[in-house]
């Protein structure tokens, strides 16, 4: 995987666009989208306060300038250096650094918030219960949890995850595993919501997005859980 990801470094927002140019919608959309889910997400579940933040899995970090004024101190690490490098270059304002894709180097409790954005599915299923885990002991009592996944439900999730170069050994998950990950993990106040049903940003389908978002059709969605 490593190597995989590597590779990847310099054309991984290309691949990206490629894989989902059947959609009309640019990158930079659902970027936006998961954005502001986890905009409403920490507002709603760790207060006015920016938190800090360990974004797991974190690629060449082409979300991140997404976050800029929402958090706090921003930590990303990933299995692959050369993409790593890229995201330090990119932007110099956060804390990369690798990791051996099982153990994430930091002490018990060190964030407020802990994310894993469309990782899971290139994580070997037997150590999805351990990838958990190492989400919450990452995370302080009170702090939250973050599972950012395609939602395996949607027929053009699946083409898009498809057409992608690297997710060819992907295997997705549903919102239900997710949920029943957290909770044997031990989190509480469990939930999920999908999104990404309607491609437009307009206010009123956004709105029409919210009153749907226990019903799984969108094209993601985000488990979450307080530790």
């Amino acid at each position: 995987m490593t190597e995989l990801f590597d590779s990847y470094r310099s054309n991984y927002r290309d691949v990206v666009q490629s894989s989902i140019d059947f959609s009309g919608l640019p990158h930079s959309f659902f970027m936006r989208a998961k954005a502001d889910l986890l905009r409403e997400l920490i507002a709603q579940r760790l207060g006015p306060e920016k938190p800090a933040m360990l974004d797991v899995g974190c690629g060449v970090g082409s979300f991140h300038p997404l976050l800029r004024g929402m958090v706090g101190r921003l930590v990303g690490i990933d299995v692959s250096s050369a993409s790593i490098a890229q995201a330090q270059t990119d932007n110099r304002e956060v804390d990369y650094r690798t990791f051996d894709g099982k153990s994430f180097p930091f002490d018990d409790a060190s964030f407020d918030l802990v994310t894993a954005i469309c990782v899971l599915h290139h994580v070997a299923p037997a150590e999805w219960a351990h990838f958990i885990n190492e989400m919450r002991r990452a995370v302080r009592p009170g702090g939250l949890i973050c599972v950012i996944e395609h939602n395996p439900l949607n027929p053009l999730t699946r083409l898009a995850v498809a057409r992608c170069e690297f997710d060819r050994d992907a295997v997705l998950l549903g919102a239900g595993k997710a949920r029943k990950l957290m909770a044997a993990g031990g989190l509480r106040e469990i939930g999920a919501r999908h999104f990404l049903l309607l491609p437009w940003e307009a206010k009123p389908a956004r709105y029409v997005e919210g009153a749907l978002s226990n019903v799984p059709i969108g094209a993601q969605y985000a488990a979450f859980g307080t530790a």
